[in-house]
Order: structure tokens, then C-alpha cells, then sequence
């Protein structure tokens, strides 16, 4: 039997963003972050409040729940990240 893979904090945080880039300005229902994520509802708005709370996403109201979107920061922020991720593979470090 293989070992389970965990991903990182940064490997979540990422998977989030890209869900949320791939959904624009309009923005993304926490049901579809989760599914998006491979995460639980309850981990999937832990991480989104985090985010918003760093400026990195918004959180309006939507009918009876909420919609997150990337903010311009959280943009630049993921735009960083891909470049780390990439030459983390370039160098063949596993994070």
C-alpha cells in the first residue's frame, strides 16, 4: 500500500487562488472552492477567511451565502507563487 500524499499549506492556499482566478471577478461559491480544492466545506472556509483576512481575497454576500473573489493582490500573489513553483520543480525540491 503507497503512503498518502498531504499537500502543504502553500500547495491549499494555491489550489484556492487558482479556483478563484479560473472564476474572475465574479467570483466563486465556497461549495465550488471545496470541490475545486479537494477539501471539506468547514477547511475550504477556514482557508477562504485566512485569505480575505490577508487582503489576498473578498467575501460579499450572495443570496443566503457568500462569494469569494481574488483580489488584485491576490493576483500578484499568485502570479509569485507559480514562479516559486516552478522553480521548485525546475530544482526538483518536493514542498
Amino acid at each position: 500500500m503507497s503512503k498518502q500524499q498531504y499537500r502543504a499549506e502553500i500547495g491549499i492556499i494555491s489550489d484556492i487562488l487558482q479556483a478563484a482566478m479560473d472564476k474572475g471577478t465574479q467570483g466563486i461559491i465556497i461549495s465550488s472552492i471545496a470541490r475545486v480544492s479537494n477539501l471539506s466545506h468547514y477547511t475550504a472556509v477556514e482557508k477562504c477567511q485566512k485569505l480575505v483576512g490577508f487582503g489576498l481575497m473578498e467575501s460579499r454576500q450572495y443570496k443566503r451565502g457568500q462569494i469569494y473573489a481574488i483580489t488584485e493582490k491576490g493576483i500578484q500573489f499568485f502570479r509569485e507563487l507559480q514562479r516559486f513553483e516552478e522553480y521548485v520543480q525546475a530544482l526538483k525540491i518536493r514542498i
